[in-house]
């Protein structure tokens, strides 16, 4: 018998999803983001939360062992690589284990990275 999938329509539908501790995080995580950028929207995309400012910056989620934040293409991985290097990363994720201290700062700064990339590349076309 097939299980029907569920649908996210907003962020907190697919933050409450989740048991008490990760909804936490993912609370904490989010509310980062919205403080590193007061002026991006939040949307549900590809069935989690994102955020967008000049296109997409950052989304976040989470998994049996790991919360994950995607960044849409960017330099933001070679920019914070140093800060990255005890994570799993991949060309546009990092996996945060379950368990061990989010770097909130980290995630603001990332997100704020991105979002000026997202600000200069969206100048430029404009030209």
């Amino acid at each position: 018998m097939a299980t029907e999938k569920v649908k996210f329509d907003t962020v907190d539908q697919y933050i409450g999803s989740f048991g008490k501790e990760d909804r936490q995080v993912l609370e904490n995580i989010r509310q980062t983001i919205k403080k590193a950028l007061p002026a991006a929207e939040e949307v549900i995309s590809y069935q989690i939360p994102a955020y967008k400012q000049n296109g997409f910056v950052i989304y976040f989620s989470c998994y049996t062992a790991h919360y994950s934040l995607s960044i849409p293409p960017s330099t933001v991985f070679e920019k914070f690589k140093k800060e990255l290097s005890g994570y799993n990363v991949s060309k546009s994720t990092v996996q945060l284990p379950k368990g061990q201290p989010i770097p909130y700062g980290l995630i603001t700064d990332m997100a704020k990275y991105k979002a000026k990339e997202n600000e200069a590349n969206a100048a430029a076309k404009k030209k």
